[in-house]
């Protein structure tokens, strides 16, 4: 049995907000996808959490992590098991959009699921992931799902083939999400499209690019060469950024829009991958 899980990157196709709720938080219709990379996450023999890798400087490994906070929620309603310990390699930027925090907390479920013999579709870690985060349970299954609500009720997502050549790209600057919210002008304008889910984010858009471009103008720079790209199926920021995302045909028509990015800015974080 493997002790180790990936937390995959999470990419937003699409991302409606509907309406800001009284509590300050926000309805939303998202798609979820996820790419065949992102952290790494393991067992270790010492307790605590460890982190390594290019962003590991970003993050507390105290209790507040959410690899913790995932493990001792698992224990509460699971019972303790054996003594856990992680080593977390951070391979995705901070504050990024792509998942990061929920990526690792739901990578972390699904490793003590997979040693107690549970289900990872099991409700009772769904809705443990759902304590966690808005975006934790989408990042639990890490499969193609519509997100609606704050984002945690899923429902399964057709229409989207695995094996989609994806090209990741970040500015390498951190963008904290209460303010990209907080931009938001709170106009509506109208729903998710329902139905095969490529076709819905083509014609959808993400509500969060404006008020993240306000913060750092180097999204919109970031969006015009992706979508520059010959190819580029769709571009568009994930989340609320700064993180963009460009789909392509083929891994080579990726792989020359990669050159051409680095070439361009090659201080900017890039990951070529592909969507699971």
């Amino acid at each position: 049995m493997e002790d180790a899980e990936t937390g995959y990157a999470k990419l937003n196709l699409a991302l409606h907000i509907r309406r800001r709720e009284p509590d300050g938080y926000h309805e939303i219709e998202t798609l979820f996808v996820f790419v065949e990379d992102g952290d790494r996450l393991s067992f270790t023999a010492e307790p605590g959490l460890r982190l390594s890798g290019e962003f590991a400087d970003g993050l507390e490994a105290g209790p507040s992590n959410l690899v913790m906070r995932a493990a001792r929620g698992f224990a509460e309603r699971f019972g303790e098991g054996e003594p856990t310990g992680f080593l977390l390699e951070k391979r995705l930027p901070v504050a990024a959009g792509i998942g990061g925090g929920s990526a690792d907390a739901g990578a972390a479920l699904r490793l003590l699921a997979r040693r107690r013999g549970l289900d990872p579709a099991d409700p009772r870690l769904i809705d443990l992931a759902a304590t966690l985060g808005a975006d934790v349970p989408a990042c639990l299954v890490s499969m193609p799902v519509r997100g609606e609500g704050r984002g945690e009720r899923l429902t399964a997502a057709q229409g989207v083939p695995s094996g989609i050549a994806a090209l990741l790209v970040n500015p390498r600057l951190p963008l904290a999400t209460g303010p990209v919210f907080g931009g938001w002008d709170g106009i509506d304008r109208g729903p998710l499209a329902q139905g095969d889910a490529m076709a819905a984010a083509q014609a959808g858009r993400n509500d969060l690019e404006a008020p993240a471009v306000k913060v750092i103008p180097e999204i919109a720079e970031l969006l015009a060469l992706l979508r520059a790209q010959e190819g580029a199926r769709l571009a568009r920021m994930s989340g609320s950024g700064a993180t963009c995302f460009a789909l392509f045909p083929s891994q080579s028509a990726r792989d020359a829009a990669d050159r051409a990015v680095a070439a361009a800015r090659p201080e900017w974080w890039r990951l070529p991958t592909r969507l699971r």
